[in-house]
């Protein structure tokens, strides 16, 4: 009876897992290579790795927390596929290890059960300073292209010599005839998606605006050679499932796109639009980047490829670049952080506490605070800027013409409408801002400006709905600028009315709370609350049910109406954290919980160190106390003993010293009896 094979398990390792580079190619490969196992029955795979943090992962992962040389070399020779990444930021410690790794199980492949794959994840600053020989130009700038056959040509950085000389070592070791160890190198060019790295100063910058135009360090005419991480990923795969006879491949999407066009496309696609040039030594300055990472965005390199190209089955999800897939990055990106707006609309009855409660949501989820008259003031200084051709651009003349146009009908608007614009321009310019980068990336909280059903549906109608929205029921509104949440404040009248006479006259009359003005507005306002179409109709046709809060405390700080917005609302969605940053504020938590343990311990050291003292003066005390005590104890009785010894010296020792004397003369058989007799005798004579 023959013995049955086991279904095979493939086990792969990768390293520093928790970073952003390895995390996402071993993300894509456990998807992969779950599915490729998927179909041969009782197989199953393994993914293992070494890892710096306690982060949790998505995908199921055999972690090894920094484990000693002989450990790993053991998880290694378990595994059929080797890959370490040191592709981005490699310190000198992680080079040394994978060195260490690559020369331990090259010495034990006598010992090798299965054939094995060591691949390498290196970088094309190896190939930094390579001169091309090919006079293939590209354009104007006239950068040549590099092809992959050249790899035995390239010259690295000045900084990356140490990856350039572990790559020679993985090609001579994999050049053995016979030899149960093959070793692949792949040239990764600069990483991007998924939640950005490298690039990710660009996406930030972008996506807060809290800069007029986002920087580029140095003049951006360098080409970059880039690749999504996701198709890095694939590359990998591929090297696992075709074991291909080049031994050095290039990893680089088909993009010929230079630094300027790239950070020119994140400036537009999330943030303000406009760029400018900042010298690479004030960009390390202005702390706007790490000295490493300029390394690595100051490469002016374009490689032609054609291994991953024609001989591997890649699904790309980048092949174009970064630059022609830049809309679906910046979805990516948004997702992977959650970036999410959040977009409140904020109504109630005059002097109910929307304007203060507003303000505090903006500062608690860190998005734009949307109140009519500032807006309508923003707009016309905006205007007046471009009207005067402040703009540098070339079209600024048409610009300052339809600027001054604009300004006019809103001149002209206010002035007929005593200091109001008309609907049609409010709305206008309403859109406009709920549609701006600001509201669209952070969100906003929009005041207490719609009061009808109409104006809503006016507001936030879709003018051209795309396909799928079409078919739906009810009113089709723009998903873009509609909010999310919709809380309706509630007072009674009474509470309004003692709280508007609580007003100081200047606070009153600046809010438009003076009696004349107030009680007009508020019944304007229950009149449209009882109306046919009220303004929260619109929002339940559309499915944003309204959040109805009762304000009912003079509380100054609205904590009970806050805490009620919040817990409807969610948490906040705004800017997270780099990679970089988490790491960063990790290693500042665990080196302040540290320093805390530390101090306590020194505190409780100090603590018993003085209640020892403490105990030790105590005991000194009660010793010479007690001493004390004895002393007076013993004087005492010498004192008390002081009246019977002088009683006995002179009645009784005179008579019993004369007694003893006779008996030691006499000798009597029974001297007690002896002295009895004698004293009786002595006391009757």
């Amino acid at each position: 009876m023959t013995e049955e094979t086991p279904p095979p398990t493939k086990r792969v390792f990768i390293n520093d897992v928790d970073k952003y580079s390895s995390r996402h190619i071993a993300k894509f490969l456990f998807t992969s290579l779950t599915e490729d196992i998927a179909s041969v029955p009782g197989a199953s795979f393994e993914l293992r790795a070494t890892v710096s943090s306690k982060e949790e992962f998505s995908f199921p992962l055999e972690k090894y927390k920094l484990p000693t040389r002989d450990e790993l070399l053991e998880k290694l020779m378990e595994c059929d596929v080797v890959v370490y990444n040191i592709s981005e930021n490699a310190t000198h410690k992680q080079l040394e290890e994978a060195t260490w790794a690559l020369k331990a199980l090259h010495a034990e492949t006598a010992n090798f059960k299965t054939h094995k794959l060591f691949i390498l994840v290196s970088t094309v600053m190896t190939w930094a300073l390579t001169k091309p020989q090919n006079t293939v130009s590209l354009g104007e700038n006239h950068n040549v292209l590099i092809t992959e056959q050249e790899f035995r040509r390239r010259r690295p950085h000045r900084n990356f010599k140490s990856h350039n000389n572990l790559e020679k070592l993985v090609l001579k070791l994999g050049k053995e005839k016979k030899s149960k160890l093959t070793g692949y190198v792949v040239g990764s060019g600069l990483q991007y998606g998924m939640g950005e790295n490298l690039f990710h100063y660009f996406f930030k910058t972008s996506w807060l605006m809290e800069m007029p135009k986002v920087p580029i360090f140095g003049d951006g005419k360098n080409f970059i050679p880039m690749i999504h991480v996701h198709d890095l990923g694939g590359v990998i795969h591929n090297i696992m499932e075709q074991t291909p006879k080049s031994k050095y491949i290039l990893a680089v999407d088909d993009s010929k796109t230079t630094l300027e066009e790239i950070v020119k496309a994140i400036s537009e696609a999330l943030g303000p639009g406009k760029t400018f040039n900042v010298p690479e030594l004030e960009a390390i300055a202005m702390e706007a980047c790490q000295p490493g990472e300029l390394e690595y965005l100051s490469i002016n390199l374009s490689l032609d490829i054609f291994i991953i190209k024609d001989s591997f089955n890649l699904h790309w999800k980048s092949e174009a670049g970064m630059v022609e897939n830049i809309e679906s990055i910046v979805v990516e990106y948004k997702t992977t952080r959650q970036l999410l707006p959040i977009r409140i609309c904020l109504g109630g009855p005059p002097s109910v506490g929307k304007t203060t409660i507003a303000k505090k949501l903006c500062n608690h989820y860190k998005i734009h605070h949307v109140k009519i008259k500032k807006m309508i003031e923003e707009k016309v200084a905006k205007l007046k800027e471009l009207a005067n051709g402040d703009d540098s651009e070339e079209d600024s003349e048409e610009i300052a013409l339809a600027a001054r146009s604009q300004l006019d009908n809103i001149n002209n608007s206010m002035e007929t409408h005593q200091g109001r614009l008309e609907d049609e321009l409010m709305f206008e310019v309403l859109q406009e801002k709920l549609n701006s980068k600001p509201c669209r990336n952070q969100g906003y909280v929009l005041d207490g400006y719609l009061k009808t059903y109409a104006q809503a549906k006016q507001l936030f109608h879709d003018d051209d709905p795309e396909e799928e929205d079409t078919t739906m029921k009810g009113p089709v509104f723009n998903k873009n600028i509609t909010p999310e949440f919709v809380i309706a404040l509630e007072a009674t009248d009474e509470f309004l009315t003692q709280r508007v006479l609580g007003l100081p006259e200047s606070v009153a009359e600046k809010t438009r709370c003076t009696h004349d003005e107030f009680l007009p507005r508020l019944k304007k306002y229950r009149q449209l609350s009882t109306s046919e179409e009220k303004l929260l109709d619109y929002f339940d046709e559309i499915e944003i049910y309204p959040e109805h809060i009762e304000v009912a405390t003079d509380d100054p700080e609205y904590k009970e109406v806050m805490k009620q917005i919040i817990a409807s609302v969610g948490p906040t969605k705004n800017y997270g954290l780099s990679p970089e940053e988490q790491e960063e504020e990790r290693r500042k938590k665990e080196e302040e919980m540290r320093k805390r343990v530390a101090a306590e311990k020194a505190e409780q050291k100090r603590k018993n160190k003085t209640a020892l003292a403490e105990m030790a003066a105590q005991y000194e005390e009660w010793e010479k106390n007690l001493s004390e005590v004895r002393r007076q104890e013993e004087e005492q009785m010498e004192a008390q003993s002081l009246p019977l010894r002088n009683y006995l010296m002179k009645h009784v020792m005179p008579a019993l010293s004369e007694a003893m004397v006779e008996c030691c003369k006499i000798k009597p058989e029974d001297p007690v009896d002896f002295l009895a007799e004698h004293l009786m005798k002595k006391n009757q004579g």
